[in-house]
């Protein structure tokens, strides 16, 4: 058997951190197996289903990696095939028509309310003959479910579930205007798609029972069911707004990397051993649906911005530097110039070690970039008092003879300069510093002197040394 797991994704907003996970493991499940993971869009709800939702998913698990197989399935082009299933389980005698007026079904809500009962449709037209429909009236086409017994299912995370037939009534597979229910449509897909394992949210775990039922209905091969805990916030409620960034897009506007965002994912919900670094390669070769807890995770920024560091580290620096543009452009508040690229492409393994986000890469990167004078922040400023700019006028003639430019000569020329002042290095390379990253936090300063190279360097210590 090959394995064909599938997501399928609501396009009626931005693709949520929780979906996002949905697909990762679906993704993992098939590629361990060596099987088809597939892309279905389930845009049946035609006035919250936009083109910018759809591009939003798409984009989003492309910059996950997460690469479907196949073309994408769009659920609403397939209607008349839904509809042509519940047409051939009327046909069969496994539905029926039903004329109940919406006046009665709401008298049966409030009956059952009143009576404390579930509100369930009551199955007045499950027996009756079709002829006794009332004239010009267009009914639903209902699955004539089991009333007897219980539908069981052997859940791969949550273990053996069961519900009392009796507590499911006989759902609504064909509307009046002959469009197709979710339940129906979902079942239609995924039997047609192929899929052998249903992978998604336990919100879904309700909806499970429902379309077992169906499938046996129609004599198809019920899928495995994996039902995931859900992602819950900080403090353990349910996932909301408040709690910060829910949108895939939102994360790398934030300036994580995706392989961050993917191996943390990965371990909400997921574990193997205390592992915490792991790779895309190494999570295909062990992922499987064993590995799953049944609680729900909580979301831990702290421990995303410390992945996130691991694998900036480890990112290649061209590619980084591909990823940090846009950020740098903002940090700095202007488009880098190709000087300033070069000494940012040059200082990058410096840089990248002191970063938890590309965001905070950019806010340290920017000094490299910025134009002449630099702008100085109010720490930096309290280093350049009389004293400190009374240094940095005396270490321009002796870093100006400096020869040839490199950390190593710069160095020699600023401890020569500390042993004539009678003062540590530090005292000497902290206004240093200031007046040529414009902060207190910076890579080791000989390592930023030589990357700004001789010009600069003196260019923005005379700035801060003898300001206008």
């Amino acid at each position: 058997m090959t394995v064909v797991t599938r997501f399928a994704p609501s396009p009626t907003g931005y693709l949520h951190i929780g979906g996002a996970r949905t697909a990762l493991f679906n993704w993992l499940f098939s590629r361990h197996h060596g099987g088809v993971f597939r892309l279905r869009i389930e845009d049946t709800d035609r006035q919250r289903s936009t083109d910018a939702a759809v591009e939003a998913i798409i984009d989003g698990l492309g910059w996950l990696g997460l690469a479907w197989d196949d073309a994408i399935v769009f659920q609403f082009a397939r209607a008349p095939r839904h509809a042509e299933v519940a047409l051939k389980m009327l046909d069969e005698g496994r539905a029926y028509r039903c004329w109940a007026s919406p006046e009665e079904l709401e008298e049966m809500r409030a009956k059952a309310r009143a009576e404390g009962r579930p509100i369930r449709y009551d199955g007045r037209w499950r027996d009756r003959d079709p002829a006794e429909g009332p004239a010009g009236v267009k009914p639903v086409i209902r699955l004539r479910a089991p009333q007897i017994g219980e539908t069981v299912i052997d859940d791969m995370v949550q273990g053996q579930v069961r519900v009392a037939n009796e507590q499911l009534d006989d759902m609504v597979l064909l509307r009046a205007d002959g469009t197709p229910t979710y339940m129906l449509s979902v079942v239609v897909d995924d039997h047609d798609m192929d899929v052998t394992h249903v992978i998604r949210g336990d919100d879904h775990l309700t909806n499970a029972f429902r379309q077992t039922q169906i499938y046996r209905a129609m004599g198809w091969d019920v899928p495995g069911f994996a039902h995931i805990p859900l992602i819950h916030g900080p403090d353990g409620a349910k996932l909301s707004k408040r709690h910060g960034a829910l949108g895939v897009d939102a994360y790398r506007d934030m300036g994580y990397l995706p392989e961050a965002l993917c191996n943390y994912l990965l371990r909400l919900g997921w574990g193997h051993g205390d592992d915490e670094i792991i790779p895309a390669e190494q999570a295909i070769a062990l992922f499987d649906l064993d590995g799953v807890g049944r609680s729900p995770s909580r979301l831990d920024f702290d421990k995303l911005g410390n992945l996130n560091g691991h694998y900036l580290r480890q990112a290649d620096d061209d590619r980084l530097m591909t990823a940090l543009v846009p950020f740098i452009a903002g940090a700095a508040g202007h488009t880098p110039d190709a000087e300033g690229l070069r000494r940012l492409r040059q200082g990058m393994g410096g840089l990248k070690v002191r970063a938890k986000t590309l965001k905070e890469l950019a806010e340290l990167a920017a000094f490299y970039v910025r134009q002449r004078p630099l702008p100085i922040d109010d720490k930096a400023r309290r280093l350049l008092d009389e004293k400190g700019r009374g240094l940095l006028e005396r270490a321009l003639p002796a870093l100006a003879a400096v020869e040839p430019w490199s950390a190593e000569t710069v160095e020699s020329a600023v401890r020569a300069l500390a042993e004539q002042e009678g003062t540590k290095l530090g005292q000497v390379a902290q206004p240093l510093r200031a007046a040529l990253a414009g902060s207190t936090i910076s890579p080791g300063i000989f390592e930023v002197i030589e990357i700004l190279g001789r010009e600069e360097t003196l260019g923005r210590i005379r700035d801060a040394a003898m300001p206008v």
